[in-house]
């Protein structure tokens, strides 16, 4: 029997990214599940099946599978408590809180082994906690970092390491009949930037290295909203256009970046948001329709150009902006409910930035903060469902 999950009438699986919790040992991840996604359960669902989307780097990863009955004790701990997993954020390979992640996030990138390996080890503990008939999906690195690009031969190298790990996919689903898909997230400043680049990378370099049917099945794209935004993509045509192209969306992620009119007040405002920690990855539209691009937030403040601001800083989707700032939230209306519903099983709340969000936009817990995007999201499907073009 098919599990969907009970939070909405109108969608399969809903979650929220368990990377907005610190922690890089399966220790630390597993106390998150416990004590954070169980209360945020007992806030927006309780008493009842509650999906999960793990966030794993390699050193927990590699814990769960080398310590004798780990995995084993974690599949009962999700049995008994009503709980299931069917995502896995496989972005971030080492550590992800309290540190200058910044550019290292992608690192090791798909070029190499390290990454490939990463991910194949993440697909074989996904196989073992999906419950029978449910999709799983994977997110991952869009190839790498863009300033990293050493010449022609990098599409090749990449294409080669994920047509392998797309292999070892369509392996265990045969043996297992688990269906796991792994997902390029196209993000600001990277190989994969845009829609257009994911499409053109999976349907060019990735077709002519493995066989159609593993690609259109085994590697596809997540699709976050803020990165769609900050790119001034609509989400809802990014969607079509992967549609349009036979590409498989495995998740779609629900973020809002920031947006700002560029001016003294709004650019004073901005410097709140920028941190040590992650990278924020500015572009700005001129007057012309030209886009500039700024490689973190304190770049662009430092020689700030006149235009509408897109701020890769993940803000809460229930945060709907001030008189001085705003948010990208709103780019997710009827037409992006519309084809998300349509695109994907999956969809994963993502605010990872809690721990840096300046104080006036921070909850005291955050698991109030997660339940009130919950609800916020619940709302937008809810309207949906009730116009009559829900799922």
């Amino acid at each position: 029997m098919e599990i969907r999950n009970p939070l909405s009438a109108v969608h399969d699986h809903l979650t929220y990214c368990l990377n907005i919790h610190p922690g890089e040992t399966w220790e630390a991840n597993f106390a998150a599940i416990r004590d954070k996604a169980t209360a945020v359960r007992q806030r927006v669902a309780p008493g009842r099946r509650f999906g999960l989307g793990l966030r794993l780097g390699r050193q927990a990863a590699d814990a769960l599978t080398g310590r004798r009955g780990a995995l084993g004790d974690f599949r009962r701990f999700l049995a008994d408590e009503g709980l299931y997993v069917f995502t896995v954020n496989g972005f971030p390979y080492g550590r992800f809180h309290g540190t200058a992640v910044k550019q290292a996030v992608y690192a090791p990138d798909w070029r190499a082994p390290e990454r490939r390996d990463y991910t194949m080890l993440l697909i074989d503990i996904l196989a073992a906690l999906l419950p029978e008939g449910v999709p799983g999906s994977i997110s991952t690195v869009p190839g790498l970092y863009r300033a990293w690009v050493s010449g022609a031969d990098d599409a090749r190298r990449m294409a080669a390491m994920l047509a392998e790990t797309a292999a070892h996919a369509a392996d265990v689903r045969r043996r297992t009949a688990r269906d796991i898909c792994v997902a390029l997230e196209p993000e600001p400043d990277c190989f994969v930037e845009t829609t257009d680049e994911a499409i053109g990378f999976l349907t060019g370099p990735l077709a002519a290295a493995a066989p159609a049917e593993v690609l259109r099945r085994h590697v596809g794209v997540c699709l976050d909203t803020a990165h769609a935004a900050v790119e001034f993509e609509d989400p809802a045509e990014a969607l079509r256009k992967l549609s349009a192209a036979h590409v498989r969306v495995a998740k779609v992620q629900l973020s809002a970046a920031l947006r700002a009119a560029g001016d003294a007040e709004s650019l004073r405002r901005l410097a709140d948001f920028a941190d040590p920690v992650y990278l924020h990855q500015v572009k700005v539209r001129e007057a012309g329709g030209g886009v500039r691009s700024f490689a973190d937030l304190p770049e662009a403040l430092a020689a700030p150009p006149a235009g509408e601001w897109r701020v890769h800083f993940h803000v809460p989707l229930f945060w709907s902006g001030d008189a001085v700032l705003g948010s990208t939230a709103e780019l997710l209306g009827t037409a992006f409910w519309r084809a998300a519903l349509a695109a994907t099983p999956h969809l994963e709340i993502e605010t990872y930035t809690f721990d840096v969000l300046p104080g006036e936009l921070r909850l005291p817990d955050v698991t109030d903060s997660i339940a009130r995007e919950y609800d916020w999201v619940l709302r937008q499907l809810a309207a949906v469902g009730s116009s009559g073009t829900g799922a």
